[in-house]
C-alpha cells in the first residue's frame, strides 16, 4: 500500500526555521520524484520543490530558492524539506507528492512541480508563520 505521511509542521516566528518530513512506504523510491507542495488559504496549491531520487537532483520554486533545501534519506526512505529564513507568506498546508520517473527524460524542469503529475499525496502538515 502506497503511503507519504508528513511531519514537522507547526508555528515558528518569522525569520525561523522548520524541518518537514515525508515517511514513504509502499513503492521503491529511487524509481519517483517526490515533490512538496503547499496551499495558503483562499490561493490554488504550489509547487515548491522536488527531488528526483534516483539522480539526487532538485528543482526550486524561485519563492523558496535560497531558503528551502530539499533531501533524501534513502535507508530511511524519508524526504525532508528544510524551511530556513520562514517568512508570514509561508504559512500554508504543506504535502508530498510522488511521481513515477523511471521512464521521464532525466533531470527535474519547473513543469515537474505541476501537481498533476503526481500519483500519490500525504495528507499535509499544517505551516504557520507569525510573530
Amino acid at each position: 500500500q502506497v503511503q507519504l505521511v508528513e511531519s514537522g509542521g507547526g508555528l515558528v516566528q518569522p525569520g525561523g526555521s522548520l524541518r518537514l518530513s515525508c515517511a514513504i512506504s509502499g513503492f521503491t523510491l529511487r524509481y519517483y520524484r517526490i515533490g512538496w507542495f503547499r496551499q495558503a488559504p483562499g490561493k490554488e496549491r504550489e509547487g515548491i520543490s522536488c527531488i528526483r531520487i534516483s539522480e539526487d537532483s532538485t528543482y526550486y520554486e524561485d519563492s523558496v530558492k535560497g531558503r528551502f533545501i530539499i533531501s533524501v534519506d534513502n535507508a530511511k526512505n524519508t524526504v525532508y524539506l528544510q524551511m530556513n529564513n520562514l517568512k508570514p507568506e509561508d504559512t500554508a498546508v504543506y504535502s508530498c507528492a510522488a511521481e513515477l520517473s523511471v521512464d521521464k527524460p532525466p533531470g527535474n524542469t519547473y513543469s515537474d512541480l505541476y501537481d498533476w503529475k503526481y500519483d500519490h499525496w500525504g495528507q499535509g502538515t499544517q505551516v504557520t508563520v507569525s510573530s
